[in-house]
Formats: structure tokens, sequence, C-alpha cells
């Protein structure tokens, strides 16, 4: 620990990402990576883009890519934000909105960056517990709060809100503001951003890493009031006035003119998600319902963490949280069908797993 960090910054405890090993022949299911390559539009954009433009700066407000958002979603381009990926939109959004005298409230068991943002900007927050079956019950955030925060589906369990709460949440939360992180919302669940069409307090947040399939860009943006979009640019050019690259404004921009793609790959991976939650029920999982790119299954008589390791030893990788209450779930990526056949496969050799009949 050097004698020169700031006093705050010994106390921080960082977020860990899933583990990128490189290793040969490993089959990774514990990132939440598409397992589809970018829509054929956004690589030809990439390809093609001139690389002498590269030493100018990109332009600050990323204008073509806010426009391209606005008329996807048919809003306005002054609710349209960007950013360098929803964690850099969720960081800027937690410092332009949420350092309040409430404490901001979220789930005990959500994304585990939030409370790495409060600790960072000395917010002050509190978790309120899941149901037993890890939904979110916003009945419990009926009390004074500088603001409200959850992932819609949530992760690690994949779950997911329908409008109708999170419409009577809006009405009934009208003096903070309420964030709704849809960055898996694109395999099933419905996007709260027509809800923002209509409230002025809720901000929705979403990501090109997952359904778009450019992880690797990191490109991210946020919908909500003009006001709120205000805010946010304030933040953002107080900080860094270029977040997105020209090759991300490129790809990003294609990626969201190829629609039968987005949809073909998006309909793959909720059709493999469905088998591979079928299939690991019959060894014997407890598999949460998801609206995301993964599954959250527990085994009923083998401990998470030594499938964890039984996978590792075979070369598949999937995401074990030492948690508690989420100790014994595993976190698994959806890959393509031939992955996850695989990943079936490994398990049933397990010496301790039993497959029932159909």
């Amino acid at each position: 620990m050097s004698k020169y960090w700031s006093e705050a910054i010994k106390e921080l405890t960082p977020y860990v990402p899933g583990e990128q090993p490189k290793v040969d022949n490993l089959v990774k299911l514990n990132t939440n990576e598409n397992p589809y390559p970018p829509a054929p539009g956004a690589i030809k954009a990439l390809r093609e883009f001139p690389m002498e433009r590269l030493r100018l700066y990109s332009d600050p407000d990323s204008s073509a890519l806010k426009q391209a958002l606005a008329d996807y979603y048919g809003v306005e381009r002054n609710r349209v934000f960007v950013g360098n990926g929803s964690d850099e939109v969720l960081a800027l959004t937690f410092m332009a909105f949420f350092r309040q005298p409430e404490p901001l409230l979220m789930p005990e068991t959500t994304y585990s960056f939030y409370d790495v943002y409060c600790k960072l900007y000395d917010i002050d927050y509190q978790l309120l517990p899941l149901r037993d079956d890890f939904s979110i019950d916003l009945n419990d955030y009926r009390q004074p709060n500088g603001g409200i925060i959850f992932a819609n589906p949530n992760a690690p369990t994949g779950r997911a809100l329908p409008l109708a709460e999170i419409e009577a949440l809006l009405e009934r939360n009208r003096d903070s503001l309420v964030v709704v992180d849809e960055a898996y919302v694109d395999f099933g669940a419905d996007s709260a951003i027509e809800l923002s069409r209509r409230y002025d307090n809720v901000l929705v947040i979403q990501t090109f890493s997952k359904s778009r399939s450019l992880a690797g860009l990191r490109v991210g943006f946020a919908i909500g009031h003009p006001e709120l979009i205000d805010g946010l640019e304030r933040v953002k050019n107080s900080f860094n006035s270029y977040p997105l690259d020209m090759l991300a404004i490129a790809g990003s921009v294609a990626a969201l003119e190829d629609e039968a793609y987005f949809q073909q790959t998006t309909r793959a991976i909720i059709d493999t998600r469905e088998w591979t939650a079928s299939q690991l029920e019959k060894m014997g999982f407890k598999v949460v319902p998801s609206k995301t790119n993964f599954l959250f299954a527990a085994h009923r008589y083998i401990e998470g963490a030594e499938l964890m390791g039984y996978l590792r030893s075979k070369n598949v990788l999937v995401r074990h949280f030492s948690k508690p209450g989420i100790d014994n779930h595993l976190r698994i990526s959806i890959g393509t069908p031939e992955e996850m056949q695989l990943l079936i496969d490994t398990l049933k050799q397990h010496p301790d797993m039993v497959v029932l009949d159909d």
C-alpha cells in the first residue's frame, strides 16, 4: 500500500471483473460475453474506417451515435447520453445524482459495481434484501431516499421486473431519481425507455457490450429527461470531454442499423438459454428464471464452489460468487449451442451427478 495514496483509496475494495485467462481451448462462460460476432455492418464499418482520421480528436458530443440512438428508440436527441461503456455512464450517474442527504437504495444482491461507486464517491447507501425467489420487491423501497438503482433484469440472478411495477415506483417516488440499469434487457425483458418519455424521475442505462456483441469497443448510453442528460453532460465535461473514440462511434452506429442480425442473434441466445436451463434441471439444478444471456443455478446436492473447480479442471469457466446467500450458485453465460452442449456433457461426467429421466 503506497504512502502516497489518499485515505479514501486505502479503504476501497475494487470491483473484480470476470476472469480473462489467456489459455487456449477454454469454453468461456464466465463473463456474459455474446457468443456471436458483431453485426456484419459493424465489422465492415471498422474495417473500412479511414485510419488517417485517427490523428484528430473524436466528436466530443458523439452526435452521430446520439442521433442513431434517438432514431432507434424514438426519442429526441437531447434525451440521449453516451459514454465509454455503461460502467462509465453509471459512474457519472452516481456522481451527478446520488450524493444526497438521504441514502441511495439498491438491492442487496445486484451488480457489485454499485457499492464500489458509493464508496468511491462517499455516497451513503442502504441494501435491501431480495425475496426468497431472488426477485426484487419494490414495495421495500417505500422509504426516504436520495435515489434508487437496480438492474433490470437483475444481475447475477437474471430475474426481471414487469414495467407496471417500475411505473408504480415512479409514481410514488417523485422526489428522487430512479435508475434502471438495463444491460441485459434485450434478452427477453421490457425496457423502461418508454416510461422515460412520461416520467422525469427515471434514467435508463444500456450497453452495446451484450446484445450488440461490442464489449471490446466500450459503448454505453443513457436515456432520460433532458435535464437529467444535462446533468450527466456537466459531469462528463468536467471529467473526460472525449469518452468515445471514432471507431467506437462508427461501429456502434452501424450495429444499430442491422436490426435483422440483432434479432437473429438475441433469439438464438434466448433459445439456447431455455434449452440449457431444461438440461440443468434434469441434473438436479434449481435454475432461476432468466431474461438475460446467463443462468443463475444451484445444484441441490453438490456445492457451487466444487462444481466451479470441477468445470475449470475440464477447461470450462463459469462464475462463482462467495457472497452469503448466493454462495452455492453458479452464473453460467450462454454460449453457442455447441459450447452449452459441452457444458452439459461435462457436468454429466461429474462423479456425483445424477441425470433425471424426462
